[in-house]
């Protein structure tokens, strides 16, 4: 059976690992023998560890990034059938058809502008009238595709020349590529939370090489050695950036190198916490777009994955399954009052813990850790839903709280005072809405709505499907707040007066509805679209995006915007930000590409409802809470 016959036989379902092997076979079958006897996974242990803190160099290209030689590639073209909706990962994928019809069904038709008459292969954003496969048709005869704004051809051209290349292979994205910046500080890294747009934006496109080699460099990057005053935290840390730097060698030779920052040069010298979670995430959705589940699958990547879970599972002194953090550990990366345990970091920890359940290969070495993540899944989930989620019902059961109660089966377990309950949010909740708080701790709570936090609690799953209706229902009933001039609010509402002097010090860029204290920010777009067009709700993400498009070319592409309504260009605002470019373009490529956005979120797993770490013990003196409130656990 030739290789074309067989893919396409294969095309309509997810291959077995049987049909994975015999196409591995089919594809290697006449490889010359230099590539048969070349190993193309190097072991992770032989990655260099250079203990030089001044100089932490790579010392030469990774040639082991180029896995292939051209004679391959020029092989793949001529095969037209696209592996892109192969899953080779071992746990099944939770994107179900019913979600792809979901969102499909509210929009089924995609805007058509342009009609191209082809009887090979068309590309574009969104298309009919052939067969899809990836980013392809095959042999259509009339195929229409969208045409692109003007906003979005020159976003293209700016997130085009904020590439980063490292010995000619493209790695990344800088930060900002504002040419009247004299001063750019770090904005002219590389930062794996920034990145992330970047990637989807490229692989919604089809191009996955830049996303492929910035998953393996900073994979690399981990392994080092990191000091801040003589101490090095736990092994698995992810960068929070890197530059590309040449360095010379003696008179006549120039080497390229990747300089590293975990946080030991950062602006209060604060570990980069949701790197790592941001980069699994990213490993997921490059094999969920591209089909090349083989990166996901190579030992180097594997152990990479297993020492960012082992660092976030590591034993404590905590008593909750929420992952404790210093403030300034995720995008808000100034003191804010977020340390403690911040809805963004649990949504994204919760959101790694899943992909990598999926992602990892279950043997002996991995049982443990896969038997970790279950358990840790579960319980994080409870705690979430049952304590973070605040509605009008719940705000006045607080209201209602009695205080000092010493009970395993205490109602308010973490000893809050009702007086804490802001006088904004009683006339502000709305009746059908609700959202989850931005933290929680022992007699705190801090009711303001942040808004990464949230939309990434509903891609994930992470709050039930009730729940993430209700975020939507609040998102539409307090637009003029969360989205105004510019969407979107980072967080709601600002800290203002005695508040502002004493949580944030004073800071004169965290000023009131500015920066991280309720600034605007448009990178947020493609996170909200993602989260509308899970549940539905496209129409949302349709508004908010055009809103968007009046003013970002015009105001050549802020970082984020100041004022209450999101009114004016940020005081302190980089132009030409990166990240926002690509919020904007992931945006479009995700409403016009449902069925790739539907891979990128995850539904619900009822599974985890029924595994309860308390149920494995014998011990009379454990209580499990979930007994009592599991009536009141929003699942439909």
């Amino acid at each position: 059976m030739s290789a074309i016959h067989l893919l396409r036989k294969l095309s309509r379902r997810p291959p077995s690992r049987l049909h994975r092997n015999l196409l591995s076979s089919t594809f290697s079958m006449d490889l010359p023998p230099d590539l048969a006897r070349t190993t193309l996974i190097r072991p992770f242990s032989n990655r260099p560890t250079i203990f030089n803190n001044t100089h932490r160099l790579i010392p030469s290209c990774f040639r082991q990034l180029n896995l292939l030689p051209n004679w391959v590639s020029e092989k793949k073209k001529s095969i037209s059938v696209s592996l892109r909706e192969f899953s080779t990962s071992v746990v099944e994928t939770n994107t179900s058809d019913k979600a792809f019809e979901r969102v499909v069904g509210l929009n089924p038709n995609p805007l058509v502008i342009e009609r191209i008459h082809n009887g090979e292969e068309t590309i574009g954003e969104s298309v009919s009238g052939g067969e899809i496969i990836g980013n392809k048709i095959e042999k259509s005869d009339e195929t229409l595709v969208r045409e692109e704004s003007e906003a979005e051809k020159e976003a293209w051209r700016i997130l085009e020349d904020a590439v980063v290349r490292y010995c000619g292979s493209p790695v990344g994205t800088v930060a900002a590529n504002d040419p009247g910046d004299k001063l750019p500080l770090n904005y002219d890294q590389v930062f794996i939370r920034d990145f992330v747009p970047s990637a989807l934006a490229f692989l919604l496109k089809g191009e996955g090489e830049i996303v492929r080699n910035f998953l393996l460099h900073t994979l690399q990057l981990q392994s080092w050695e990191k000091t801040v005053d003589c101490y090095s935290p736990g092994q698995g840390l992810m960068p929070a950036s890197f530059k590309v730097r040449t360095v010379t060698l003696d008179e006549n030779t120039t080497e390229e190198v990747l300089d590293p920052d975990f946080g030991e040069s950062a602006i209060g010298r604060v570990a980069p916490v949701d790197s790592g979670l941001w980069w699994i995430i990213l490993l997921r959705a490059y094999g969920k777009l591209t089909g090349d589940f083989s990166l996901q699958e190579r030992i180097d990547v594997q152990t990479g994955v297993k020492l960012i879970m082992n660092l976030c599972l590591a034993d404590g002194f905590d008593m909750f399954p929420t992952l404790l953090v210093t403030d300034g550990s995720c995008m808000i990366d100034r003191r804010m009052g977020i340390h403690g345990h911040p809805l963004e970091i649990q949504s994204l920890f919760y959101s790694a813990l899943r992909c990598s359940r999926e992602m990892l290969s279950v043997n002996d070495s991995s049982n443990n850790l896969v038997r970790a993540i279950n358990n840790r899944l579960s319980a994080l989930s409870f705690h979430i839903r049952e304590y973070y989620w605040v509605d009008i019902r719940k705000i006045n059961e607080i209201y209602r709280y009695k205080t000092e109660e010493y009970s395993t089966d205490a109602t308010n377990k973490f000893n809050i005072y009702p007086e804490q309950i802001p006088p904004w949010l009683m006339d502000w909740i709305p009746e059908q809405g609700g959202y989850l708080l931005g933290n929680l701790q022992p007699a705190h709570m801090d009711f303001r709505f942040f808004t990464l936090g949230n939309f990434w609690s509903v891609v994930s799953s992470l709050s039930t499907p009730k729940q993430n209706e209700a975020i939507l229902n609040l998102i539409e009933a307090k637009w003029d707040d969360i989205i105004g001039n510019m969407p979107l609010k980072i967080c709601y509402p600002a800290l203002e007066y005695d508040d502002w002097r004493i949580i944030t010090g004073s800071d004169p860029k965290n000023t009131p509805w500015s920066y991280h204290n309720s600034g605007s920010w448009p990178t947020l777009l493609w996170q909200f679209t993602l989260a509308c067009m899970k549940m539905g709700r496209p129409e949302l993400a349709e508004k908010a995006l055009a809103l968007a498009e009046k003013r970002l070319m015009a105001d050549r592409w802020p970082e984020y915007y100041d004022t209450r309504s999101g009114k004016f260009i940020g005081k302190q605002s980089r132009l030409y930000q990166t990240w926002t470019v690509a919020g904007f373009l992931t945006s479009k490529l995700l409403l016009a590409n449902p069925e790739m956005a539907s891979k990128l979120f995850w539904e619900e797993d009822y599974e985890l409802l029924d595994i309860c770490v308390c149920g494995l013990s014998k011990s009379g003196r454990k209580k499990c809470s979930r007994v009592a409130a599991k009536t009141q656990i929003l699942v439909r």
